[in-house]
């Protein structure tokens, strides 16, 4: 099993910029391709991006496209999203999520574990 704990979230101005950082407990971080999704009020949970085990793979959702950049660092086991050029649209709860099918999922039913989340809200 892995903990999954995300941090960096706050308020952000439009076209500003912030780091989200997911801690992993365990040693076996490596094993698990990492995800971040999100959820706006009222809204379904949305992919926002994933990295394979090696980091050197990677996939997005087409409205983070050129914004937003996930990486990982094994040795650390921790897992970043950083955001670019940020819009009132991307304020939600973000989420960081692992699984062991080594597949770069873009569903969140695929993944079997889950942060308790982390407010990134962006004012006009």
């Amino acid at each position: 099993q892995v903990q999954l704990v995300e941090s960096g979230g706050g308020l952000a101005q439009a076209g500003g910029s912030l780091r989200l950082s997911c801690a992993a407990s365990g040693r076996t971080f490596s094993r698990y391709v990492m995800g971040w999704f999100r959820q706006a009020p009222g809204k379904e949970r949305d992919f926002v991006a994933t990295i394979n085990l090696s980091g050197l793979s990677t996939d997005y959702a087409e409205f983070v496209k050129g914004r937003f950049t996930i990486s990982r660092d094994n040795a650390k086991n921790t897992l970043y999203l950083q955001m670019n050029s940020l819009t009132p649209e991307d304020t939600a709860v973000y989420y960081c999520a692992a699984q062991r099918s080594g597949i770069l999922y873009r569903e969140a039913t695929a993944y079997d574990y889950w942060g308790q989340g982390t407010q990134v809200t962006v004012s006009s």
